[in-house]
Formats: C-alpha cells, structure tokens, sequence
C-alpha cells in the first residue's frame, strides 16, 4: 500500500469515527447518529416516549410493543459532507403481547479518489457501515414492557473490513392513565469479532434512565434522559441530561425541541455552540402514514436533517 492510498485510507476511517465527538474512545460511534426524528427532535436520544413508531425501536427495543402490526418504516439523516445514514424496520405482531422487527442502518461516507505513489488516479476508495439487526418486544404486565435487538455490524472501508456483534436491552414501565413513562436500556453491549488490525474496537456502550410526562390539562409531554451513565470520566453531572418537550396542536400533530446539555458542551468553539445541542422536529399522522422530520446538530462542521416514513398495512 502506498503512502497516499494509506493517507486517504485514514481519512476514511477518520471520518467513520466521526460521530465520536460524543463518547471518544470507542469504535461503531455510527450507532450514535440519531435514526428517529421523534428521538432527535427531543435532543439526540429518548428511550421513553411510547409511541406507534416503528423508529423507536433504535432507542428502546421495549418501545416496539407499541407499534402496529404490519409496520414499515424509513429513514434518512444526513451527517457531514456527503455522509448520509440510511433506515429500514419492518414491524409484526407476534399474538397479543409480542411484536418482533427486522431493522437495517447504512451510513455511506462518499468516495475520494486512490492513487499511486505518481500521483496518477487508479480507482476510487469508498466506506460504509452497515447494521443488520432483529428485534422482540413482549408485554410482562400491563405496565412492564421488555425488549432486545441483536446487532451484526459490517464495516468496510476501502479493502479493510471488520465484523462486530451486539445487544440492546430494555424495559419500559407504562401507566396511560398517568401519562408516566420510565424506561432503562442498555445499548451496544457485545464486540468486535474482526478486527481491521490487530487492535480491536470497543462498542459505544451506553447506559441510560428516562422519564417522561404528559399534562393531564394541556397538551404538552416532557421528558428527561440520564444518558451515558457508567461513564463520568471528565464529565460533569449535569451534562448526562438530555431535555425534551412534545406540543401537540392536535391528536395527528406533534411539534418537539429538545437540549442535549453535553452535545452543546462538548462542541462549543471559541465562546459559540452555534445551537450545538439544541434540536427541534415536527410530525403528522394522516391515517396509515406517518410522517416526521427534525433539525440537530451532530458535528460541528454540519447541520443534520432527519426525516422518517412509516405505513402500517
């Protein structure tokens, strides 16, 4: 391998990491990068607002007892430059307490050109990341809901491939009559199988509480997520919380915002965040199609646009 093949193949892999910005010391960071507008509108991540959203089986597999049967659903974020992440779910009802899912995420992050040691272009160098995952809720009781998805995790950058495998864990206790939702979940635990050197890759492990609440006398629901809680490392308390509030003009609209107190921390340059942890989405329920789109901020060179499409037959 030349010199400028290996310098382009860093980059590569450079920017597959990129999403590190957050955690910093793993591997499949990628996994961070919000699918769910409903999530990312609420401040990157929420594991407890339960909802017919087949998206939310990202955040909390226990999340997808709520989904209806015969659900399938799409996803679009776009990350930096050209880097774009992918989504598909399909959702069944497995008798009456069960649901189980067949999910997939790809992020591509573009092509640049390869050369020789002349300068002259020989080809064209690509990466990807790609997450093959299933997924089954059940209903406990008729309050606790539990779920796990298994994660296969393909990564290939340029002619280097690693393989990776994963879990999520999650409960979710659900009182309707309250309008209380609590949730604990348990995402990326597992490892690497394959290496692209000799040196293996963690997993973004991360540990997480969330609470949400809906106003009995208004038409408002808020939430607070304790994320990332086993790690404390040169963090501070205060930036493990995550805050959201869900308006909802009517029963088929919904609007969200949501602040990531970390994500505006950990990016904040030269006294300006520039709105890095602040996030704000909107959906509409016609019938069958749900539709969503949401405004964050993952990196600091870029904004991300995020944008979901579910039809249940």
């Amino acid at each position: 391998m030349n010199i400028r093949r290996g310098i382009a193949i860093a980059a590569l892999i450079a920017g597959a990491t990129a999403a590190s910005a957050e955690n910093g010391t793993n591997g499949y960071e990628y996994l961070s990068v919000p699918i769910s507008v409903h999530s990312a509108a609420l401040g990157g991540f929420n594991a407890t607002i339960a909802e017919d959203d087949i998206s939310l089986v990202y955040e909390n597999p226990a999340l997808l007892t709520n989904v209806s049967d015969k659900t399938l659903g799409l996803g679009f974020t776009s990350y930096i430059a050209k880097t774009t992440k992918l989504s598909a779910a399909w959702a069944q009802g497995l008798g009456e307490r069960a649901v189980w899912s067949a999910n997939v995420q790809y992020l591509s992050y573009g092509s640049m050109k390869e050369t020789d040691e002349t300068g002259q272009e020989i080809g064209k160098l690509t990466a990807s990341d790609v997450s093959v995952q299933g997924s089954f809720a059940y209903m406990l009781t008729d309050y606790i809901s539990g779920g796990v998805t298994a994660k296969f995790m393909f990564s290939n950058y340029a002619s280097y491939n690693a393989f990776a495998m994963g879990v999520d864990l999650g409960l979710n206790y659900l009182n309707t009559d309250a309008g209380t939702s609590l949730s604990i979940v348990g995402r990326n635990l597992g490892g690497q199988i394959k290496a692209f050197y000799d040196k293996h890759e963690k997993l973004p492990f991360d540990l997480c509480l969330g609470f949400s609440q809906e106003l009995a006398n208004a038409p408002l629901r808020f939430s607070v997520t304790l994320d990332d809680i086993t790690h404390w490392k040169n963090i501070n308390f205060i930036q493990h919380f995550i805050f959201g509030v869900d308006v909802f003009p009517s029963k088929n609209v919904w609007i969200a915002v949501g602040y990531n107190v970390r994500r505006q921390h950990e990016m904040k340059v030269l006294d300006s965040s520039h709105w890095a942890g602040w996030s704000i989405g909107g959906g509409i329920n016609i019938k069958k199609i749900k539709v969503g789109v949401a405004y964050g901020k993952y990196h600091i060179a870029a904004n991300s646009l995020l944008c979901n499409l579910s039809y249940s037959f």
